[in-house]
């Protein structure tokens, strides 16, 4: 139950994020005004400018002033075009009918808090009414494991999860040292359940076997945008997809590929790009995206944790990518979750990130021609990493190390199981 206090101290904080958003977009309003009017004249500068910062309000105010309200996914569009309407009309009309008496300080003050005032109507009821979409259209998230056939310990956390029904899907590193036996203990969990190829690039037997290909996803990365290093990779991409996607079909028995990328590679352009040339020979129907809502009600510190290991840097590139991932999926016919969570936390997904992670995905509303909301864990018992390294996985190694391992295993385990 809210308190006076309580509520006092929820309505400064959202004041306080609506003006670091609206200072933002002014601030894009000036920069933008300043640089076109080199090149244009003010009465065309100024519109572009104004549009500019309207988009950065239209996302600002979505992400981060009433991310209660949005999940934190975006308004829908037709919000930003009725805010740049209507904000130009008021701004050429406001002028032409304050009355001549009015002294030019008040003229100032109506022709700059007109729109604030405006705006801040506006996105309040873009806010509501994209709450009540989200209730109305409330969903429940998978819960996914990385990594099955890495090690002994992933292998006997992700089956126990599975066969409790705390667990919906998991995706298998068919080079891993124990691949074939987890494969087979899937297999025969019986039930119907999700599993996917863990595509990997960044270690183990392809990385011996590829002496051209980058060594880790910001050199993959890097060579997307270099069109001779993008080429010169590109057979060796063609030959590790193709030869993994033999591996699970022998291992599985699966005809259909379910795709996605250890360290999320596969959103790499340059892999994405090989994968969708080889879909349809391949029969590769879904690959995972990541466009992860923030989640609300968190701890600072879970923030300050987030921002510490890298893992808001992490979201920020990967938004990216999905944002350019998705059109192409769709395109290609392929299908794909509609919202994801395990960037931000990664490797940490417990306590209160997991809580408030799988709230934010049932509240998504789940859009159209996309699957459902994803969460991603990476569960293991312990067990001995020092193997891993000699198998080439040294990377995994520190990973699996961790005890946050049995930590999410816990957590998985503590919510309530899927029928």
């Amino acid at each position: 139950m809210n308190t006076p206090r309580t509520t006092t101290l929820q309505r400064l904080n959202r004041l306080v994020r609506y003006g670091m958003v609206g200072v933002a977009a002014a601030a894009i309003h000036y920069g933008v005004l300043r640089g076109l009017g080199l090149i244009l004249v003010e009465w065309l500068a100024n519109p572009i400018a104004f549009l500019a910062a309207s988009v950065a309000g239209f996302l600002g105010h979505a992400l981060l002033t009433f991310r209660e309200e949005t999940g934190g996914q975006r308004f829908a569009r037709r919000w930003l075009l009725l805010q740049y309407a209507v904000n130009l009309s008021v701004c050429g009309v406001l002028p032409v009918l304050l009355p001549a008496a009015l002294g030019q300080n008040a003229r100032d003050l109506v022709l700059v808090f007109t729109p604030t005032v405006l705006n801040a109507l506006i996105w309040s009821r873009a806010a509501r009414f994209t709450a009540r979409r989200r209730t109305q259209s409330q969903q429940t998230p998978l819960r996914h494991a990385d990594d099955l056939g890495l090690a002994a310990g992933v292998d006997a956390a992700i089956l126990e999860l599975a066969r409790s029904g705390h667990l919906d899907g998991a995706s298998l590193l068919v080079d891993g040292p124990t691949a074939p036996e987890a494969a087979q203990a899937w297999v025969g969990l019986g039930r119907p359940r999700s599993l996917c190829l863990h595509l990997c690039l960044t270690e183990g037997p392809d990385r011996s076997a590829g002496p051209n290909l980058p060594a880790s996803f910001g050199q993959l990365l890097l060579a997307s945008v270099l069109p001779q290093r993008r080429a010169l990779i590109r057979p060796q991409l063609e030959h590790s997809l193709r030869r993994q996607v033999g591996r699970y079909r022998e291992l599985t028995g699966e005809t259909r590929i379910r795709l996605d990328g250890h360290q999320h590679i596969h959103l790499v352009p340059v892999v994405l790009d090989t994968v969708l040339n080889l879909a349809e020979e391949l029969q590769i129907d879904w690959i995972r995206t990541t466009a992860e809502p923030l989640p609300t009600e968190l701890h600072w510190t879970a923030w300050a944790s987030t921002v510490c290991h890298g893992g808001l840097l992490k979201w920020l590139v990967l938004q990216v990518l999905s944002a350019q991932a998705e059109p192409k999926l769709l395109a290609h016919g392929i299908g794909t979750n509609g919202a994801f969570a395990g960037v931000l936390f990664t490797g940490r997904m417990a306590g209160s990130a997991m809580t408030r992670s799988l709230a934010a995905l049932a509240s998504t509303g789940r859009r159209r021609g996309l699957g459902p909301a994803l969460l991603l864990a990476h569960p293991a018992g312990e067990g001995s990493a020092k193997a891993l390294a000699q198998r080439g996985f040294a990377l995994s190694a520190h990973f699996f190390a961790s005890p946050w391992r049995q930590e999410e295993w816990k957590a998985l385990r503590a919510h309530a199981p899927h029928e």
